[in-house]
């Protein structure tokens, strides 16, 4: 499926053509370890329902579910949190392959270190975490460096606390990974956009996403205003560096609703930061 019309997908996803069918399909849904259980769904049910029937079903802690959710895996191995008003059956109906058991899976939504790290207590949650890490790691999203051997002789959930302590420290961890895409402040070739807890990232690459040298790194500070153009499918913020006039970066995903969601928790988190949430 091509960028384009994944995006027009999600879209109609937010829709159901079958509202009012009550029919119960069976939804697979992999967990962070790997594991695909089934939940039995209507079929015009909502994200919002599904996550909560997977939760319930695996008896996770409501405390610890807040931090995560359910997201799409598509393109590039990428993994889109789905908006809760979203029909996953649709999704699932229409990304179904024979090579993948499922689209849908539950991931970490949270990009606070404090927070996760708070979480701790709660095993189930730090084993979902280690694996994610894993994931990351392996994607390269988490640049390992020269630690890449001591993480392999890691990779086991029984130390999963030793291998979250170690890539904790390694550059990219927590952060989203956007695919690469065009960026109107880039002439030729495309950018790599990276939505982290410090700071948002574009990092310059070809047209096919293989990565350059350059990096230009915005402060959340700096970033003053966000916004989504539905009408030419962008991801548009307005940044001012000190003692520099404001300006506008028109980033040109497919997956701009994902981008302002991964915005919009970040300023949430800020919040929790200060009133101690």
């Amino acid at each position: 499926m091509d960028l384009i019309s994944h995006a027009f997908s999600a879209v109609i996803g937010l829709h159901a053509p079958w509202k009012g069918n009550l029919s119960p399909v069976d939804l697979k849904v992999q967990l962070p370890d790997k594991n695909v259980i089934t939940v039995s769904m209507p079929k015009n049910a909502n994200a919002e329902d599904v996550f909560n029937a997977v939760i319930e079903r695996i008896h996770f802690q409501k405390g610890s579910s807040r931090y995560f959710y359910l997201f799409e895996t598509v393109e590039d191995m990428f993994d889109r949190k789905l908006l809760p008003t979203e029909y996953p059956h649709h999704l699932y109906i229409q990304n179904f392959t024979t090579a993948s058991p499922t689209c849908l899976c539950i991931k970490k939504w949270l990009f606070s270190l404090p927070r996760e790290l708070a979480l701790s207590v709660d095993d189930y949650a730090t084993t979902f975490f280690f694996w994610q890490a894993v994931e990351d790691v392996n994607r390269g999203h988490v640049r390992a460096l020269d630690r890449l051997y001591q993480l392999k002789a890691l990779q086991d959930s029984a130390r999963k606390n030793e291998y979250l302590r170690l890539a904790r420290e390694l550059p990219g961890y927590g952060e989203v990974v956007f695919p690469h895409c065009a960026c109107d402040s880039r002439k030729e070739g495309h950018v790599v956009a990276a939505v982290g807890t410090t700071s948002f990232k574009l990092h310059a690459c070809r047209k096919d996403g293989v990565l350059e040298s350059q990096v230009v790194e915005f402060l959340w500070p700096d970033i003053k205003e966000w916004e989504v153009d539905e009408e030419t499918m962008a991801f548009c913020f307005q940044y001012q560096r000190p003692e520099k006039t404001l300006r506008w970066v028109k980033i040109f995903t497919p997956y701009y609703i994902y981008m302002l969601d991964c915005f919009d928790r970040i300023l949430e988190e800020s919040k929790w930061d200060d009133t101690g949430e």
